[in-house]
């Protein structure tokens, strides 16, 4: 069985600049909340299969930024652009994107009345239209690539809290979706089960996964993503390559940012 995570249009039947357009565009992108400004002015472009890791302070906005991403929050200036579709208040464009774009959260928001494969194959079934025969071969698939297809008739609080990222993970991946995001993806988890979850996503940035992870797991970082992005006061401070980022920091607030995560 083949999963594809490719764009049904293929980029040959794209003309060239369209293909090399970033599959992510933020420009301009403001968010308040009542009076607090959490994202300022945030221009950010993502290539089409790039790693990109967002840490910062509490507070600095990195989460509400992904969030924005697939409209689980809603910017109020600049423009989102998601594999060339605006986000927008137009509900069927909000559709799109949200197919297409699947998301990993702290907590992992799995259905308890549900078992394992039962929360896989709900989406495929309901929104994409897949036979259930096939949603339950592609959940069986996704299952097996976490490591955890024995635990497909439990429940989701039978599991660890690692396995129930990782079922989180895959459920998101039925879904066929271009882009993942993750929102601290291990900080609800004990630190033995950490490694587990951060194995997996490691492995889906090798397949070539276009991925924003939201963490504060530095070694992930510096062994995973292409380019690492510090966030402070709802603003982008600071980005660079794992190397330059970590070793020559630029800016001070990301060496002070550094200097305490780093030896804490």
């Amino acid at each position: 069985m083949t999963i594809s995570h490719s764009n049904p249009q293929s980029a040959d039947s794209r003309t060239g600049s369209q293909a090399e357009q970033p599959i992510i565009l933020l420009d301009k992108v403001n968010k308040w909340y009542g009076d607090f400004h959490v994202l300022k002015n945030v221009d950010l472009a993502v290539r089409k299969g790039e790693r990109i890791v967002i840490c910062g302070p509490s507070g600095s906005g990195k989460s509400t930024l992904i969030r924005c991403v697939n409209r689980l929050e809603e910017h109020q200036g600049g423009t989102i652009l998601v594999d060339g579709v605006e986000l927008n208040d137009n509900t069927k464009n909000i559709g799109h994107i949200r197919r297409e774009v699947g998301m990993c959260f702290q907590h992992f928001n799995l259905f308890p009345h549900m078992t394992i494969l039962e929360n896989l194959i709900f989406a495929p079934i309901w929104v994409r239209k897949m036979p259930r025969a096939e949603a339950v071969e592609t959940a069986m698939h996704y299952l097996n690539r976490v490591n955890i297809a024995e635990q497909a008739h439990k429940y989701p609080g039978q599991l660890s809290g690692g396995q129930q990222q990782r079922v989180a993970i895959a459920r998101s991946l039925c879904m066929a979706p271009k882009i993942m995001l993750f929102d601290e993806p291990t900080s609800a988890l004990d630190p033995e089960m950490i490694k587990e979850v951060l194995d997996v996503m490691a492995e889906l940035a090798e397949e070539g996964m276009t991925m924003l992870c939201v963490t504060h797991e530095m070694g992930f970082a510096k062994s995973v993503a292409d380019r690492v992005i510090f966030m402070d006061g709802g603003e982008i401070v600071e980005q660079n390559t794992p190397t330059e980022f970590f070793d020559n920091p630029q800016v001070d607030r990301t060496q002070a940012f550094l200097s305490q995560i780093l030896h804490n």
